[in-house]
């Protein structure tokens, strides 16, 4: 998605300089990044919904913010005492994410640094919450994109893509014979549509999952769907092992 906000907010040229700005955050001294984005007071009203799927005492915990924009959930989730590792692959955002830590006060419990989901692989450490919120959709290969960031879970992982219309889910069954393809195009059936040229006029919407892909995407992860806090938002944790090591080694090059 590519609407975002000059960022021109009264009484702090520093906002300006660094715009365009995607996250509105509300700053120590009454100053807001985007006070006219075009999505309202993003992200705050998603968080609104988020939150109750996040412990109020985070205290000792090690969070993980993938695509962590400038920062808006990585320092909420500091607030609460948690040590966050923020990532994200454009340095723009980066740069507002360090400038606002600094205003906040938080730089010494959020690091940002510049990864890409698929760099996943190079970080040796998991996560006791990991944040993959608006990223999924943007993804060319989504399924990597996920198995990657599963990898990095030790508790919770809190999931939010663009969807499909519905929410109707179908039972998987064991086996699926040559015969019964069929039943691939019945409401319900997990399902992702490929977008190949723009949505929104952004050429990184790649792909839209109805939910029940989501869900199924996830227990192909190992994990299990613990909480839905809002639309198109989805908390997991793992209850299996994840049984596709060997290929996601391959196809990330663990394997050499």
């Amino acid at each position: 998605m590519t609407l975002q906000s000059s960022g021109a907010a009264a009484g702090d040229t520093g906002i300006a300089d660094l715009g365009p700005w995607f996250h509105n955050l509300h700053l120590p001294d009454g100053t807001q990044t985007a006070p006219d984005h075009p999505l309202g007071d993003f992200p705050a009203f998603k968080w609104r919904q988020l939150q109750r799927a996040v412990p109020a005492d985070l205290s000792g915990s090690r969070v993980l913010d993938i695509g962590c924009n400038a920062g808006f959930y990585s320092f909420e989730l500091a607030r609460r005492g948690a040590q966050v590792l923020g990532i994200d692959h454009d340095p723009h955002y980066l740069t507002q994410a360090r400038w606002a830590g600094e205003r906040y006060g938080l730089n010494k419990v959020v690091e940002f640094r510049r990864m890409g989901v698929y760099d996943l692989g190079e970080l040796d450490e998991c996560f006791d919450l990991v944040l993959f919120l608006g990223v999924l959709y943007h993804l060319r290969y989504p399924m990597l994109g996920l198995d990657l960031a599963c990898q990095k879970v030790r508790g919770r992982l809190l999931l939010q893509t663009l969807t499909l219309p519905g929410d109707e889910q179908v039972g998987p069954p064991d086996d699926l014979t040559l015969d019964e393809r069929d039943l691939l195009l019945e409401p319900g059936w997990p399902r992702l549509a490929f977008i190949e040229r723009r949505m929104a006029d952004d050429p990184t919407n790649w792909w839209l999952a109805n939910a029940a892909a989501v869900e199924a995407m996830l227990r192909s992860c190992g994990l299990h769907v613990v909480d839905r806090p809002g639309h198109e938002m989805w908390a997991a944790e793992r209850d299996q092992p994840f049984r596709h090591s060997a290929e996601l080694d391959r196809a990330t090059g663990q394997s050499r």
